[in-house]
């Protein structure tokens, strides 16, 4: 082995060596997954036809929030009014804030005298939003609709 291809065989095994101790690169928050929490109050009425709306706030680990405005309408075999005070929501599999707004399917079953409560799982593809609530009204009925997200 001539001097020159020792010199440069012993570069290229210490350039390899000086890769392999080079860190993997961080993952970036743009490329995890982002969970975001939503909170809101939310007033409706049903008669066949659903409709309700509110506000809220969602807020995401990764330090975006938003104010929101909250619609639900749908349709079936409904009857009542309602109103959700301090409702909660979980919003999962996101890359960012702007995978949180648009239109979640919703179908549900409803009954309440006085005191109402709601818990369901929505989905919009395979973004997943966990809702609980609690409040005060008269609903009976079985409807499905959508609970649409936007900006405020």
């Amino acid at each position: 082995m001539s001097k020159h291809t020792l010199v440069l065989t012993a570069a290229l095994l210490l350039g390899a060596g000086a890769l392999a101790a080079v860190p993997a690169a961080p993952v970036h928050a743009a490329d995890a997954d982002v969970k975001c929490d939503l909170t809101f109050s939310l007033a409706g009425w049903s008669i066949l036809y659903k409709h309700a709306e509110g506000n809220g706030m969602v807020t995401c680990n990764n330090g975006q929030r938003a104010n929101v405005k909250i619609t639900v309408v749908g349709g079936g075999l409904t009857a009542g009014k309602y109103r959700i005070d301090h409702g909660t929501g979980e919003i999962t599999h996101v890359r960012s804030i702007d995978d949180v707004f648009g239109n979640y399917a919703q179908a549900g079953a409803e009954a309440g005298v006085v005191k109402s409560g709601t818990a369901q799982v929505l989905t919009k593809g395979t973004t997943s939003l966990a809702l609980a609530g609690h409040g005060e009204g008269i609903n009976l009925g079985v409807s499905v609709g959508k609970f649409t997200i936007s900006r405020r």
